[in-house]
């Protein structure tokens, strides 16, 4: 089914949020068609310590020209700027990673957008759970988006004159056997962390881990199985990855789907997000697997 039916069918009851959907697969189409991982690294640094790349900053631009089209946006906020841009539209506030992984590139490995829509005019001082779509876009041998808007979690596949309807209502399976632990340098400061490896080693899980987030978590949802970690360490005691812009959406998408989202000891989706750039270790995936790592105290 093209994705536009889909929309039509899905979000009869909510044009608002039908246009903002459509924005967002406008602006993963875009990005697709302008990878190039001949893109140099830039002498600048994003707000949570990495290099950019041109890539980065051309994702960027992209996702936020084609935002701006809305009179709908009240808010957008990128992983690549310090501060929110402030438009004059009352419906939505748009929170976007433009290049999840993008140090990856140069290997020719698969690379993602990831999106998360808030309603109203404001970010801070909420949390993920008040989020009413999410979105992450894969990079890869070819271009997919899972997305879900409280209603279950869909995936799309990016062809010639469109994206169109892959799988639909997709659940993710309590137990599994997969895990993608980020980070193993942290076993060295954080021995819970540690633990559970081990644990997963003992067990004779399967490890899928490609070093960045998006292909991980999509490989959850294609196996509908797995927990993908990254925890705290010495260096990183609230871990690397951000709330607002990776660890909130993902997590809204792996809840409606069935499984759980955690940084430890609360639940990812409750965590008051106190900054733009704020970081917290997480664990998500299948819920039984999730509930385990509370026991090896990461």
């Amino acid at each position: 089914m093209y994705y536009l039916k889909f929309l039509d069918r899905d979000l009869a009851v909510n044009p608002n949020l039908k246009e903002i959907i459509v924005l967002l697969f406008k602006s993963v189409i875009l990005v697709s068609n302008n990878i190039d991982i001949s893109k140099a690294k830039t002498d600048t640094m994003n707000l949570s310590g990495d290099t950019q790349l041109e890539m980065d900053v051309l994702a960027d631009v992209l996702i936020h020209d084609t935002l701006i089209e809305s009179d709908l946006v009240s808010i957008l906020a990128s992983e690549e700027r310090e501060d929110e841009v402030l438009l004059s539209g009352k419906e939505f506030a748009i929170v976007y990673d433009p290049l999840d992984g993008s140090s990856l590139i140069d290997a020719n490995f698969a690379i993602g957008t990831i999106f998360g829509v808030y309603p109203g005019t404001y970010l801070l001082g909420r949390t993920p759970r008040d989020m009413v779509a999410s979105m992450y876009a894969v990079y890869g041998p070819r271009t997919t988006v899972v997305v879900s808007w409280g209603n279950g979690v869909h995936e799309f596949i990016l062809k010639e004159d469109g994206f169109y309807l892959n799988r639909e209502n997709i659940q993710i399976d309590q137990e599994s056997e997969y895990f993608a632990p980020g980070n193993l340098r942290a076993c060295s400061s954080n021995s819970g962390y540690k633990k559970l490896v081990q644990h997963w080693i003992d067990s004779e899980y399967t490890l899928r881990y490609s070093g960045g987030m998006v292909p991980d978590v999509n490989h959850i949802f294609v196996k509908k199985s797995g927990i993908f970690a990254y925890p705290k360490s010495k260096d990183a005691p609230e871990g690397k990855l951000r709330l607002l812009y990776e660890c909130g959406p993902m997590a809204y998408l792996v809840t409606n789907a069935g499984g759980k989202a955690s940084n430890g000891y609360s639940d990812i989706l409750d965590l008051p997000i106190a900054s733009l750039h704020q970081k917290t270790p997480v664990f998500l995936g299948s819920s039984s697997e999730v509930e385990k790592t509370k026991e090896f105290g990461v």
